[in-house]
């Protein structure tokens, strides 16, 4: 018989706590073995119960989720899912930075348990945590990356790479973040992005990755041209993808589609890469990082079929393997490289050989 998952919820708030407790206690599959108010309750559980997965609050009395984070990294490395609410939106990325795998929104109205789709979720979110081995926790943790300083010769105009398309989920700001932190402040292709995440969240992402200061990085704005040397965000809750101007053909734009309810994945890696494909076709170089599920998958095979490059990120580094994996096993995939590598990697197809 399958051993249960051993979860401890760690929350200030004594309704959000049984809430989660109630949600999670609806799978057989989890055990919720502790809770906890503040990070010094949870250091407690934590030692005391040895949990799989755990989620967590930052804003607390006593001991923030912030300084909790630090200390379960550095002694008993655990996987963890943030549960915030849209005003935290800005400090999230502070926490996945310091090694949290993923978040989890908590519904503006109504309670948790009376909404299938947030049971669903946060059910799935807690049980791919717990999945993630240990030993790449502290490889999520943020790291420095090495810019490109010396001055690099690009493909002409007639071969340049004008699009890299990059799609990730569960372990993908980390990821993203590593990858634009090692790309020249002169790459001549556009990076355009679909990263699994609601509303409000991708324009804190957007911003903090700007803040890099490596290239300019907004959240895409329907209508809008793209332009090289620029990081497009999908923005949550559309579907991002890119199109020919009408009036000028060589011109890109982008276009936002409202994600409709029967969307398994939101904002969608494989509409994004379809039409990057059709758009740059050879000139397009695809990249799928972390995350769970599929998604993905029929994109950047339509890349490689237009002659584009396509680089998966692979198992030694990705926090969830589903997505590279399924890719790779439909042999749509030209080059399997660690996080480490792939920016170096983008850099070298769009260099003068």
């Amino acid at each position: 018989m399958k051993e249960k998952i051993r979860a401890v919820v760690v929350d200030d708030s004594a309704f959000y706590r049984q809430a989660i407790v109630d949600i999670l206690s609806q799978t057989a599959e989890i055990e919720v073995v502790r809770t906890a108010r503040n990070g010094l309750d949870a250091i407690r559980a934590v030692s005391d119960s040895s949990p799989d997965v755990i989620t967590l609050d930052l804003e607390m009395p006593e001991m923030d989720g912030f300084t909790f984070l630090r200390w379960l990294m550095n002694n008993r490395p655990t996987p963890v899912v943030i549960i915030s609410s849209r005003s935290d939106a800005g400090i999230v990325f502070r926490a996945l930075e310091l090694g949290a795998v993923d978040f989890f929104e908590k519904p503006a109205k109504g309670p948790l348990s009376g909404d299938v789709k947030v049971v669903y979720d946060l059910i799935l979110k807690v049980k791919t945590a717990a999945s993630i081995p240990k030993g790449k926790l502290l490889l999520h943790q943020d790291r420095s990356a090495a810019h490109y300083e010396k001055p690099i010769t690009f493909y002409t105009e007639k071969r340049i790479v004008k699009i890299v398309a990059v799609g990730a989920s569960t372990g993908g700001p980390s990821a993203i973040r590593e990858i634009i932190r090692g790309l020249p402040r002169d790459l001549p292709a556009a990076i355009v992005i679909s990263q699994h995440m609601p509303p409000v969240f991708t324009g804190y992402f957007a911003e903090r990755l700007n803040r890099l200061g490596v290239l300019p990085v907004k959240e895409a704005s329907n209508g809008e041209r793209i332009e090289g040397g620029v990081v497009y965000i999908s923005p949550g809750g559309m579907h991002f993808l890119l199109k020919r101007d009408e009036k000028e053909k060589k011109a890109v734009t982008a276009s936002l589609l409202s994600v409709r309810a029967e969307d398994k994945y939101s904002p969608s890696v494989d509409i994004l890469m379809s039409s990057a494909a059709e758009v740059s076709g050879p000139g397009t170089i695809g990249v799928l990082l972390t995350g769970m599920g599929n998604d993905g998958k029929k994109g950047i095979r339509k890349i490689k079929e237009s002659g584009g490059r396509t680089i998966a990120e692979s198992e030694s580094t990705a926090i969830v393997f589903g997505m590279p994996k399924e890719a790779i096993l439909d042999g749509s995939i030209d080059k399997i490289l660690p996080i480490s590598e792939i920016a170096g990697e983008i850099v070298e197809r769009c260099r003068i050989p």
